[in-house]
């Protein structure tokens, strides 16, 4: 999944990042590196200490263990080796490598400037080329979508194409993240992306810009039917959802179609912020079980504003806070579900600032649906099982939800 599929769990009536310690990368004892402390991300963290103590008595044996051959690595590495040693690159890499043996797809370790990337691409601003990017079956990074008015979207490129070199630096099979990192940069430079499509290979010069994502188009269909598509639960999002509905309702809407189609998330309060919208006071909205099996019940805590019938579209690539979303609407019977099955991402990160400014993103949660159904590896099936046809103009699935809100 892309930055974009990044999520965030916040602190209940605060919106705070949620930071549990459910494991404990000890690395720090290998490099002699003390972490600790807070980040903010204009919002209230709670402070991680990393420390050896805090490890299983396995975990702190192997602890030692691997330090003991680091220390014969770097003398072997010191006698040897005639090229220059970036300290602080090996010490990024040593600790990319120690999280990476999870072998958990969603956790990370981030430096300071991938983690302020990320701050900025999640608050909806950033400098880019402005697409959306997923990863296919093959573990190679594909152009979900391009942003509109963007220099992607002049530029050409188009969904499903798949991102072969980044300034003629070969990038299949890299993570997406580390692909999003080297389109990015300063703005009015240009950068090279060589993408795969249809079995030839095309070449793009693209000159990067100042990217403002909106996340909601909105629009009014036939029959007094509002349409509403959200792009990605970023910060703000869920203002912008009661802005399009407000602005929809005003128009004459009496129903309403949410698209979810391609959104890949993002942050769990912006998601259960669109649910208190929509669902009844008191009804279930989500169930977390963390590492200790402890279970957490969200519930929606207002009185919704949308009270309107309501078709959720959904697809493959709908993932994250979107299954959520789906899934909570389904569960309370507010809304019906079109499209083709999600992606089945059911686990929830949370982030853990460290005082040098990097951070470490941990899955720490497994979700389920209010009627306790499992969507990781899963995904949820939609009530009308409808593929869209991409050789044609016609939207099928939209057309289905139009139908079922006649």
């Amino acid at each position: 999944m892309d930055n974009d599929d990044i999520e965030l769990k916040y602190e209940k009536e605060k919106k705070a990042l949620k930071v549990k310690f459910v494991f404990l990368l000890i690395i720090v004892a290998i490099i002699s590196a003390v972490f600790g402390s807070e980040l903010t991300l204009n919002l209230q963290n709670k402070t991680a200490i990393i420390d050896k103590e805090n490890a299983s008595e396995d975990a702190t044996k192997n602890i030692d263990k691997i330090a003991t051959n680091l220390k014969r690595f770097r003398k072997i590495i010191d006698e040897y080796y005639i090229g220059d040693i970036d300290e602080q690159k090996v010490i990024d890499e040593t600790i990319k490598g120690y999280v990476n043996g999870l072998d958990d797809e969603y956790s990370e370790y981030m430096t300071q400037k991938e983690w302020d990337e990320f701050q900025a691409s999640a608050l909806g601003n950033y400098v880019g080329i402005g697409i959306y990017m997923t990863v296919d079956k093959n573990d190679n990074v594909v152009v979900l979508s391009s942003i509109k008015d963007t220099p992607a979207e002049k530029a050409g490129l188009e969904t499903g194409d798949i991102i072969v070199k980044v300034n003629d630096e070969n990038v299949l099979g890299v993570s997406s993240d580390i692909v999003a990192s080297k389109i990015k940069g300063e703005e009015g430079t240009k950068v090279k992306i060589t993408v795969l499509r249809e079995d030839e290979y095309k070449d793009f010069e693209i000159t990067r810009e100042a990217i403002k994502v909106y996340h909601v188009e909105s629009k009014m269909l036939e029959d007094n039917i509002g349409y509403i598509q959200l792009i990605a639960f970023d910060e703000g999002c869920a203002q912008e959802i009661e802005n399009a509905y407000k602005d929809i309702k005003s128009k004459g809407a009496q129903k309403i179609i949410l698209d979810l189609r391609d959104n890949t998330g993002g942050i769990v309060s912006e998601c259960l912020e669109i649910a208190d919208m929509i669902i009844p006071e008191g009804k279930k909205l989500m169930i977390t079980v963390d590492a200790k099996d402890n279970k957490e019940i969200d519930s929606s805590k207002l009185k919704p504003i949308i009270t309107e019938d309501m078709v959720v579209l959904v697809n493959e690539y709908s993932a994250s806070a979107s299954e959520i979303l789906t899934g909570a609407l389904k569960d309370n019977d507010r809304a019906k579900v079109v499209g083709t099955k999600t992606y089945g991402k059911g686990v929830i990160q949370s982030v853990l600032p460290l005082n040098d400014g990097s951070v470490l993103k941990l899955t720490v949660n497994e979700y389920y649906t209010p009627n306790e159904t499992k969507i990781n590896k899963v995904g949820i099936e939609p009530d009308y099982s409808i593929e869209d046809n991409k050789d044609t103009e016609e939207d099928e699935q939209l057309n289905k939800a139009i139908e079922l809100l006649k």
